[in-house]
């Protein structure tokens, strides 16, 4: 995992990375009473798997914030175009290497899934934007959408605080889990949670 999103140096890095590692556990402390406010037909089956993935439970009653971004190609990324699929959205860096580590699993599991209603929506933190992003983009061959976040004004929408993270995004656009770290999103625990969010009455 990475701390923090934006990569300062020196005792300004250090002093944030410390603070990460305290927010964090303090996080995983919350896990429990989180998970009784989930909402129950939108996640029914898919609590264990969550777990088994070490998913933080959101409340599942509200719609995740809404975002519209740029493209490497400059086009245009927006979370409402995205309506009616299961979101993983995941913020990265180029120059993070769990987040690197985890762009496998993250491809095979929207090729497996793209056709049933999942969409991945990768979004780039980088301060460099497209001159750092399309040449890792090129260089690993994604398949799935990319946006553009270098002021980190989605980031802190949904107060991301180390890399990779990643928020779970119902089909009626609710945020029902996150993850801070790298997942093995095409594991078992993986599979089990997306057969249950993509059921037809999910």
């Amino acid at each position: 995992m990475c701390f923090p999103v934006s990569a300062p140096t020196g005792e300004e890095g250090r002093a944030l990375n410390a603070r990460g590692r305290r927010v964090m556990r303090s996080r995983a402390t919350s896990v429990v009473a989180l998970a009784l406010v989930l909402s129950g037909g939108s996640v029914l089956g898919a609590e264990e798997p969550a777990k088994a993935l070490r998913l933080t439970p959101l409340t599942g009653m509200e719609p995740a914030a809404p975002f519209s971004v740029a493209t490497p190609d400059r086009s245009t990324l927006a979370l409402e175009d995205l309506r009616g699929k299961v979101v993983l959205l995941n913020f990265w860096a180029t120059w993070c290497e769990p987040c690197l580590e985890e762009m496998p699993a993250l491809a095979r599991v929207e090729q497996t899934y793209r056709e049933r209603g999942l969409a991945v929506v990768a979004l780039s933190v980088d301060r460099e934007g497209a001159s750092v992003v399309i040449p890792f983009v090129k260089r690993h061959a994604l398949t799935f959408p990319v946006g553009l976040d270098p002021r980190q004004a989605v980031a802190h929408l949904y107060r991301v605080w180390a890399l990779p993270s990643t928020i779970v995004v119902s089909r009626t656009g609710a945020a029902l889990f996150s993850a801070q770290g790298p997942r093995e999103w095409d594991g078992p625990a993986g599979h089990a949670l997306f057969e249950a969010l993509l059921k037809p009455d999910a």
